[in-house]
């Protein structure tokens, strides 16, 4: 698993030499081959920059997972699968995301360890 959040060297880079729209795409196009997951983030489903992440990994054959608010935005039709949570307060969106990710981690963590 690769966090494209926390290298900063990166982040800046990308930022920088292209566009902050682009940093986590770029980071997908180098590193995501076919099956890989890509999981996009976006409490509206429509942040450029996790939208653009998410059309690169469709194209490279990676399965996508979605978490957003509402109705999903953008980012719902460019993932395989989308947790849309009903709220349009973002800390609530928030919380069940963190929950959400709590469980599907739990989840990996035990079907690796088998």
């Amino acid at each position: 698993a690769i966090a494209l959040t926390t290298d900063s060297s990166i982040l800046t880079a990308i930022a920088n030499d292209f566009s902050y729209e682009d940093v986590f795409s770029r980071q997908v196009e180098a590193l995501g081959n076919p099956g890989d997951l890509f999981w996009g983030i976006s409490t509206s489903g429509n942040s450029p920059n996790v939208l653009k992440a998410a059309v690169t990994a469709r194209k490279k054959g990676l399965i996508s997972i979605g978490f957003t608010g509402e109705s999903g935005g953008k980012l719902r039709e460019n993932c395989d699968l989308c947790l849309c949570v009903p709220s349009k307060v973002t800390a609530r969106i928030q919380e069940v995301h963190i929950t959400a990710a709590h469980i599907v981690c739990q989840i990996a963590e035990e079907r690796l360890a088998k």
